[in-house]
């Protein structure tokens, strides 16, 4: 059985204006009215069951937040850092390198206005690969490998791979599929063994 757990009172009255005006706050971080609530219903003479049935939270997170209010004061309301090393790319840099992969290549040969195909870049990759986009990336100044290239766009569900057309081929003796045929003629049924 728990003993009875209340916050404390307001060191002066900054502190307690601070409470009950983000405890009634809309336009504030959600977890930190929730927190501030738990705070004001305490400050009322509710229990901890009863501010948590009242919030719809678990007794145990009213204990806890009660806890660090009355050993932090307003600030303990905020979450703790969280463990683990923090990120090397910055959001930014995430969203440079998913742009990369979905835009063309610089070596992609794309039909000029007069018909030709032209690559921007002759010397350029022709299509993005894993090392390429890794190139791209570092010379626009960013500081990535492979391996995280490679993470970012599979956590985005983003293809760099373009799927290969077997419908061309650099061989000179090469002969294209002849067209499709139509949609109305009928397909031949095999038959059946």
């Amino acid at each position: 059985m728990y003993l009875p757990l209340y916050a404390r009172p307001a060191r002066d009255p900054d502190e307690e204006r601070k409470i009950r005006k983000l405890a009634g706050a809309r336009h504030a971080p959600a977890d930190w009215i929730l927190r501030a609530r738990m705070i004001s219903l305490s400050w009322a003479g509710k229990q901890v069951t009863a501010i948590a049935a009242e919030l719809g939270c678990h007794p145990k997170t009213v204990r806890e937040r009660l806890h660090r209010f009355n050993a932090e004061g307003v600030d303990g309301l905020g979450d703790r850092p969280i463990s683990g090393r923090p990120r090397r790319l910055t959001e930014a840099e995430r969203s440079t390198i998913i742009a990369l992969a979905q835009s063309d290549p610089p070596g992609r040969p794309v039909p000029g206005p007069d018909g030709a195909l032209q690559a921007a870049d002759e010397t350029g990759a022709p299509a993005w690969t894993l090392d390429t986009l890794t190139e791209t990336a570092r010379a626009g100044g960013i500081d990535v490998h492979r391996s995280q290239v490679r993470r970012i766009l599979l956590a985005e569900g983003v293809r760099w791979r373009r799927t290969h057309s077997w419908a061309t081929s650099k061989d000179p003796d090469f002969a294209p599929k002849e067209r499709r045929s139509s949609g109305s003629t009928p397909t031949r049924r095999r038959a059946p063994r």
